[in-house]
């Protein structure tokens, strides 16, 4: 019998073309979508199941949809509201890929007898002569997604699959036209599924609506009380934009203190950090390297800059000393190490102790 691979298939483009290519290599393909949170959702939602099933019946394969809903606000929006009352910018993309994709779904493919899961994500993975496996940025460098995927272990590794990864974007459109699959042209959002119109504030209130802090002060880096906010949700380190504050000079969010319910501005050249705590770091290979100097990624769409890693002290892992200072370190992001094009590990971004 042939290989069982069990494919995520989002409705979106990328996974059509992950299953096709993985049925014309030979292997049994079944096809999952896995409703996540409604008619809201940008992504896995019931329309997006159906453009999914329209390309398993043109593909020929197996297809279900799983109703993840209810985890998938326990262990990806719950805890994305959460970090945004602690002061942090949380990433959902990290904990839906670790928890629903590569944990859950990886359940579920053992019970259909599947060896492995393959989603449409644009990264790579390969084996060491060693029987390592490595995880690395996909061929395309305006796709590649490597960073959401930075805490996958090598027992996930092994039986995880990124057909699309060694593509760019263009060629996984040509290749769905080829084969006629109904999502060939779709269109893709690039905002957070659950969040309709980046409104991050009311997706927050609408999840804790008992928890959120209310009104307080806006300071600048003197501490004198320069205006008020209306929830400290509302903010995120490096915002210029709805800062509500009138000034002869730009200002920006420099910092959010969640327990002083306090928002602090400074102009641009303030918020340049030359280094940064970082708290549950991860390694691909199972341990860090033996070399700390390796290029960091502080955000998805950050360049990344050289820094040496170092041991931490209280709630982090480690520090990150960049050797060219970094604008708007977040709270709450990732810091996602690399070595050319693979991925070493990474961690969360968290506050400076007091």
């Amino acid at each position: 019998m042939n290989e069982r691979v069990v494919v995520a298939m989002s409705g979106g483009v990328d996974s059509s073309v992950a299953a096709a290519l993985l049925v014309e290599q030979g292997y049994e393909v079944i096809g999952i979508t896995m409703h996540l949170s409604g008619s809201a959702s940008r992504c896995c939602s019931l329309d997006d199941a159906d453009d999914a099933r329209r390309v398993a019946e043109r593909l020929g394969i197996r297809f279900y949809v799983a109703n993840y809903a209810d985890v998938f606000r326990r262990e990806v929006m719950e805890p994305f509201a959460d970090a945004y009352l602690r002061g942090e910018t949380p990433i959902p993309c990290v904990a839906c890929n670790q928890r629903l994709k590569f944990h859950h779904l990886l359940e579920r493919a053992e019970a259909l007898g599947a060896e492995r899961v393959a989603t449409g994500h644009y990264a790579r993975i390969d084996r060491r002569p060693d029987g390592r496996y490595r995880l690395r940025r996909g061929a395309d460098p305006q796709k590649d997604q490597s960073y959401f995927l930075f805490d996958l272990d090598q027992s996930q590794l092994a039986r995880i699959a990124f057909p699309v990864g060694a593509m760019h974007k263009d060629g996984v459109r040509a290749r769905a036209r080829e084969l006629g699959l109904a999502t060939a042209d779709k269109a893709e959002s690039q905002e957070i599924c659950f969040v309709p119109d980046d409104r991050y504030a009311d997706v927050v209130e609408a999840i804790r609506p008992d928890a959120l802090p209310g009104r307080g002060e806006i300071v600048d880096e003197t501490g004198q009380v320069v205006g008020e906010h209306a929830g400290i949700h509302h903010f995120t380190v490096g915002q210029r934009r709805g800062v509500g504050v009138a000034a002869g000079e730009r200002r920006y969010v420099k910092s959010i203190d969640a327990a002083r319910n306090r928002i602090e501005i400074a102009a641009r050249a303030a918020l340049e950090r030359d280094s940064a705590p970082v708290r549950d770091a991860r390694w691909v290979a199972g341990a860090p390297p033996e070399r700390p100097r390796c290029r960091v990624q502080v955000r998805y769409r950050h360049d990344g800059v050289w820094a040496r890693l170092v041991p931490g002290n209280g709630d982090a892992s480690l520090r990150v000393h960049f050797e060219t200072p970094v604008a708007a370190v977040t709270p709450g992001q990732a810091a996602v190490f690399y070595d050319g094009d693979e991925v070493l590990g990474g961690g969360w971004i968290c506050r400076e102790p007091r």
